[in-house]
């Protein structure tokens, strides 16, 4: 009984050693499945989970490639390397969802971060897109119908990264001189086209021009789904950020507004380079980027 009883085991292990020799041995050329075995990317922006993972393209697992790889890419577009955004709040902080809409400009954080967002749409530069695969910045959309439908699709490379696509009416009137009914078709609708064109619903809303007026919120909550109101702190400009604050400087979860803009509003500069001097100055004053999505 004894002899019989341990000859199994050693059979067992004897038909077993064959097999774990032969994925030792792909290990050392590939890998074997399991723990070491990749994991799917994310399509969000950089930086720490659930935002995005690391900011480099092809780091293979290696934090040391993917920091070289990262410093690579913001020398490629002559900014200075921006901290990777610090991981979600467990819990939002702007409360959404009660009877009164809230209306934001400013994340309650103490965390030096900012929110980068883009308005319009009108311009479409593909070294645009270049420049945020490469860098992985996260940005929020807040897009027009009337301004983006000549090429909806240019937008969808930029979604796929992680960049949220939010509402800005359908044609960017200021809302103050329309009706409560003129302002539901305007940012319901526009709700609904983003939602069929890029398959997501919207969340947030930006009035244009950042004008609103009671009616608009009443309209925004009819909508469903849209959870506040976003204004901002900060503008960029072509080569500088203009500040409310008058010491010109960010505050911990400013919002920050820019434009698709191209070089007919630019004074001859491209989109790439207002960008370029907008994170210029957010890494001068030793901020970096965060994802507004994730807080709102």
């Amino acid at each position: 009984m004894r002899v019989s009883a341990l000859r199994a085991p050693v059979q067992r292990l004897t038909s077993v050693l064959p097999a774990l020799a032969v994925c030792g041995l792909l290990a050392v050329v590939t890998g074997c499945a399991g723990s070491s075995s990749p994991r799917p990317s994310s399509s969000r922006p950089s930086g720490s989970a659930p935002a995005g993972g690391t900011a480099a393209p092809g780091n293979g697992g290696d934090p040391r490639t993917s920091a070289a790889a990262r410093a690579a890419a913001f020398r490629k577009w002559g900014v200075p390397v921006l901290a990777p955004p610090p991981a979600p709040p467990a819990v939002k902080p702007v409360v959404t969802g009660g009877a009164r809409l809230p209306v934001v400009s400013r994340i309650p954080t103490t965390r030096k971060i900012v929110f980068v967002t883009f308005d319009d749409g009108a311009e479409k530069d593909p070294k645009f897109v270049a420049m945020m695969r490469d860098l992985r910045i996260p940005f929020t959309m807040f897009l027009t119908d009337a301004i983006i439908r000549s090429d909806y699709g240019y937008f969808k490379p930029l979604q796929a990264l992680g960049n949220s696509i939010e509402d800005h009416t359908l044609t960017h009137p200021d809302l103050r001189a329309r009706n409560l009914a003129q302002q539901r078709t305007e940012i319901c609708g526009q709700q609904a086209r983003l939602a069929h064109e890029y398959g997501v619903r919207p969340g947030l809303f930006r009035p244009p021009y950042g004008a609103y007026d009671t009616a608009t919120r009443t309209a925004v909550k009819s909508c469903g789904g849209l959870r506040a109101i976003i204004l901002w702190r900060e503008s960029m400009q072509i080569k500088n950020v203009a500040f409310q604050d008058p010491g010109k400087r960010f505050q911990p979860g400013d919002i920050v507004l820019a434009h698709f803009r191209g070089p007919s509003e630019l004074k001859g500069e491209t989109m790439t380079v207002m960008v370029r001097n907008m994170l210029r100055e957010i890494a001068r004053q030793g901020y970096t980027v965060a994802r507004l999505e994730d807080y709102v």
